[in-house]
């Protein structure tokens, strides 16, 4: 063990005596080379690791490989999500001695091959091998389709102490010794071993493996994990080594997504990129709206938009029912669906007590049945009651005064004209909008409920396969009925061919709710885009991130961020073409510039 320190000297080998230097020494003494910059304050050698002032590292070599390596065997170690260090040190060997050894070798074996034969014992099998390696690698060399290299592989790996050192070689050596590759510390040789990892191409080390060309490339070291997949839509580039991120949800255990940002930094835009590429695809695409952002989108693909508020001439009735199916029981259906009408009227009467839930149970299995809707019968193509008529029938029990007075302003104040209709929606489109931008904030997590159980019933009457987005989540995630509603088509989604997509700026408020994590967990794939600092160590901890890459979404520009899907994640740009762009952009000054460019173009009637 040592401890290096410099000690400055004239042109001459003497030392400086700084009481009689003259200036001008004084400054030539004062110019930095590079190698002064890079070098750490201080240096202590171990028999095991170096320490660096504030890191401990540690170098390794590979001594043995196994007879054949696999493509891509570099790539966890490349993928090591440690601060490390590789450098390969490739000798070419002069192939005309080798070929001469090569040759007594192959003479050598063959030879022992004849004596077992002779004296009648059982072949052995490694002698075989190895005269067919032998004579296949000759002919290769004799042809010149290989070559033979000595090969230096060296890591040196670094954390803050000791005990994370420790843990660090363990994970490598486990990585490679379950490919039987051979890893072991440069004991002794840890100053030779670090400056041979230095980029000065000095190998000091000398410990190498003869190889030829073809197991050398599986050293490639530019290599990375990629979701680059044979069938998908284009996500973005990989920040890393600029691949294409194309990825398929449906080819998920669950066709569920997550996306995570702060205001600004792209996740509509990313969003509505996904929509229009999965669009080319023959997937059907609601979007639940609240923002007003996709109306512009929904006109220039030739879909359909409802804007659904008090005033709208667009109506949901709550009472619709799905049809039922033949692996399905009418029953189930009825009770299912009762199950979630408690739930809206949770909402909108500003919960209930259990006496008023029993009691609204109650009443929606009677009002079904006045139009002969019962558990017992095919009620296919029966007219679905609406709420006038659950007020009717509510009003003949006991003790539904106070009920009646919270449920009267949805059927004859102002609210009447929200859920006291038939349903006059249809949702025919590959790509159809519910904009609930107009309703008031009280009421938009009832609407976006009512919306998602109209949708949900209408998916479950033909099976094709198709994408729900929910934009700003956190409104569905505000009460415990619209979160679990949420989580409940999650759940079921896959069943019926659907996708989930929710999309939330407020990670708080959607993580502290029971359902959020749930809903989490039963999504393959999980977008972050940049963060808000205040939320970041939450989704730190939520998303299990590194230092790096929390540090990655703090400092990400806008449509940067980090693409899992499954247990693969990697660094993503969202990149748009010019016309994907002109559909999809959210940015007003851009909005402006189209709307300008359209009332130029049609004479002042174009509208957005």
């Amino acid at each position: 063990m040592g401890l290096f320190s410099f000690h400055k000297k004239d042109e001459l080998g003497e030392d400086f005596d700084t009481g009689s230097v003259v200036p001008e020494d004084l400054y030539d003494i004062s110019n930095l080379e590079l190698k002064d910059v890079l070098a750490p304050s201080a240096l202590q050698i171990t028999p095991r690791e170096l320490n660096l002032g504030e890191q401990v590292a540690r170098m390794f070599f590979i001594i043995s490989f196994p007879r054949y390596l696999t493509e891509n065997w570099f790539s966890p170690i490349i993928n090591l999500e440690k601060v490390f260090d590789v450098s390969i040190f490739i000798h070419p060997i002069d192939t005309a001695p080798v070929l001469k050894k090569f040759q007594k070798k192959v003479a050598e074996v063959q030879s022992q091959i004849h004596e077992r034969e002779s004296k009648g014992m059982v072949r052995d099998p490694k002698l075989d091998a190895a005269y067919e390696n032998l004579e296949e690698l000759r002919d290769s060399l004799q042809q010149a389709e290989q070559r033979l290299f000595d090969v230096g592989v060296y890591i040196s790996v670094y954390a803050k102490t000791k005990e994370e050192l420790d843990k660090a070689e363990d994970h490598v050596k486990s990585m490679l010794e379950s490919q039987l590759i051979y890893l072991k510390p440069a004991l002794f040789q840890q100053d030779q071993g670090y400056r041979s990892i230095l980029p000065l191409c000095t190998d000091e080390l000398f410990v190498h493996s003869k190889l030829n060309s073809s197991p050398l490339s599986s050293i490639f070291p530019f290599i990375s994990f990629d979701l680059t997949a044979e069938n998908g839509i284009l996500y973005g580039i990989n920040m890393h080594n600029s691949s294409l991120v194309l990825f398929d949800r449906y080819s998920m255990e669950n066709y569920n997504s997550v996306l995570f940002a702060k205001s600004g930094s792209g996740k509509s835009y990313c969003t509505k990129l996904e929509i229009l590429r999965s669009l080319m695809f023959d997937t059907e695409v609601i979007v639940i709206d609240p923002e007003r952002e996709y109306e512009y989108m929904a006109s220039a693909t030739g879909g359909r938009y409802f804007n659904i508020s008090l005033s709208s001439e667009h109506h949901i009735n709550p009472f619709d029912l799905p049809p039922v199916h033949e692996d399905e029981s009418p029953a189930d259906i009825l009770r299912q669906n009762i199950i979630t009408l408690v739930g809206l009227f949770r909402i909108i009467l500003g919960g209930l007590t259990p006496e008023e839930d029993s009691l609204i149970d109650r009443a929606i299995t009677e009002t079904y049945a006045l139009k002969d809707i019962t558990g017992h019968s095919d009620f296919t193509n029966h007219t679905p009651p609406l709420l006038s008529d659950f007020e009717l029938v509510l009003s003949g029990m006991e003790g539904s005064e106070s009920l009646l007075l919270r449920l009267a302003k949805y059927t004859r104040g102002t609210w009447a004209g929200f859920i006291n209709k038939p349903t006059n929606v249809d949702i025919n489109k590959k790509f159809v909008v519910f904009s609930v931008r107009d309703m008031e904030e009280d009421l938009k997590p009832a609407a976006m409920y009512i919306v998602t159980n109209y949708i949900w019933t209408a998916v479950r009457r033909e099976l094709k396969k198709r994408l729900l987005v929910v934009d700003e989540a956190w409104f569905m995630m505000k009460t415990d009925d619209t979160a679990g509603f949420l989580y409940s088509v999650a759940k079921r989604g896959r069943k019926y061919f659907l996708g989930l997509a929710t999309i939330t700026q407020d990670v708080d408020d959607f993580l502290k709710s029971p359902y959020g994590v749930p809903i989490l967990q039963n999504s393959s794939i999980q977008i972050l885009l940049k963060q808000s600092p205040t939320a970041m160590d939450r989704v730190q901890e939520t998303f299990h991130l590194t230092d790096e890459e929390k540090y990655l979404l703090l400092e990400s520009q806008v449509g940067e961020g980090i693409f899992f899907a499954g247990s693969k994640h990697v660094a993503i740009k969202v990149i748009a073409s010019y016309t994907e762009d002109q559909i999809i952009t959210s940015d007003p000054s851009q909005l402006l510039a189209i709307k300008k460019e359209q009332e130029n173009l049609g004479g002042g009637s174009a509208t957005m």
